[in-house]
């Protein structure tokens, strides 16, 4: 960890960019009940009962010497995903 970490203290070089890729799988939900709002001295309550919407992916791509970022959301999470977002990446 301590050689990533290093990596972050280099001086910004072009010929050798530093990217740092992530991505993460999320699940869609909607309140199926509403909410009881709060009142005085008491927090609103939700219901544990969730509908499922379906699922999505972040993709996330950041040059930190540079201040730059890229997030994509794709509704798969499929190989060409991937490969369309490194594309992405390497056109940037």
């Amino acid at each position: 960890m301590e050689m990533v970490l290093d990596m972050y203290k280099l001086p910004y070089d072009p010929l050798y960019p530093l990217v740092c890729m992530d991505e993460s799988p999320k699940q869609l939900i909607a309140e199926t009940k509403q909410p009881i709002p709060a009142k005085p001295g008491q927090l609103a309550r939700y219901d544990y009962e969730y509908s499922r919407k379906g699922v999505c992916n972040i993709f996330i791509a950041t040059e930190p010497l540079m201040g730059k970022r890229i997030v994509r959301v794709t509704s798969t999470r499929k190989k060409q995903d991937w490969a369309r977002f490194l594309e992405e990446i390497a056109r940037k």
